[in-house]
């Protein structure tokens, strides 16, 4: 079974080539695999065949044929969903902290996928459970599945093309004078394989942010994803010195504010994932043709932390 996506060459990346543009639009598929596709001719630019060193204007159509594979391999397991929408094209679901979204190295059980299979078995004829997007494993928050193939290739066409809108909230340290915007490219980190970090020859990556709530040393921000990078709002705010409470890969050793209450400081200590939450996402339905849109209430760690972190300013104030 294969799949067809497309996609139109923006202004930004106008000038490169094919192979570096593919990469930032089909940004779920590795450069070398990509790459692969173009020689195999599954890869047109204006319904032709070229080369990975052709260099496309703005403008130029992308389509790329690609062989679904399914989740035969994978096992259904009952673990508990919290689906808040559900039809016959897609299913929208409020992800808990601590669960894996797809099955990898060190966690084959216990995902989120394995929970889907067992949920709906016909998810199996699907790639990854109709999964078209991920939520880091310590992050909560909402997701979209796909149902159907046609379903699938519609929501993956729209993430590619940018059009489905996705909200986040998160608490970081220090005090933020306004919002902003990050637009850094993000690759590999050099050194830590399981890293990402701002790199120049990295993928087209940028975050919104804007302050919901300033506290005596930490601030409570949203973020509107552009793009979608492996821990991407992560990286960004520790890049602009504003790292996320309790992010153990980024976040560094725990600072304590000074003079802080006895409830914060154990609050604070007790929070051991990064304080991010994915609270609302829109789309155009695969199926009905129309503008959707569902919002999901924080999880309860993330309020008692917020509820903390404002008695502790009110107490000072």
């Amino acid at each position: 079974m294969n799949e067809l996506l497309s996609a139109e060459v923006p202004e930004n990346l106008a000038g490169n080539r094919l192979d570096q543009i593919a990469v930032n639009l089909f940004p779920r598929y590795s450069r070398a695999r990509l790459q692969s596709l173009i020689k195999e001719g599954k890869l047109l630019v204006n319904g032709k065949e070229s080369r990975a060193k052709d260099r496309l204007q703005m403008g130029d159509r992308i389509a790329v044929t690609i062989e679904l594979q399914t989740t035969l391999e994978y096992q259904a397991e009952q673990i508990p969903l919290q689906i808040i929408y559900e039809d016959k094209s897609l299913m929208i679901l409020n992800k808990d902290a601590g669960i894996v979204v797809h099955p990898a190295a060190g966690n084959w059980s216990g995902t989120l996928l394995n929970g889907l299979l067992n949920w709906e078995p016909k998810l199996r004829a699907i790639p990854r459970a109709g999964i078209v997007h991920r939520l880091d494993k310590d992050t909560s928050g909402i997701m979209v599945v796909a149902k159907t193939i046609e379903a699938h290739t519609s929501l993956i066409n729209q993430l590619q093309q940018r059009s489905v809108k996705r909200e986040y909230e998160a608490v970081v340290v220090g005090v933020m004078t306004g919002g902003g915007i990050v637009d850094a490219p993000l690759g590999r980190h050099p050194v830590h394989r399981k890293k990402q970090a701002v790199n120049e020859a990295g993928k087209e990556a940028i975050t919104h942010y804007k302050v919901i709530n300033r506290y005596r040393s930490h601030t409570h921000v949203q973020l509107n994803l552009e793009t979608g990078r492996t821990h991407q709002i992560r990286v960004h705010m520790a890049h602009i010195k504003h790292r996320l409470v309790g992010d153990q890969l980024y976040g560094g050793r725990l600072q304590m504010p000074a003079a802080s209450s006895p409830e914060l400081r154990g609050t604070l200590q007790s929070f051991k994932r990064q304080a991010l939450h994915a609270k609302k996402i829109s789309l155009t339905h695969p199926e009905k043709g129309q503008k959707m849109e569902w919002e999901v209430e924080r999880a309860e760690d993330m309020q008692k932390l917020l509820t903390s972190l404002k008695s502790d300013y009110e107490m000072v104030d």
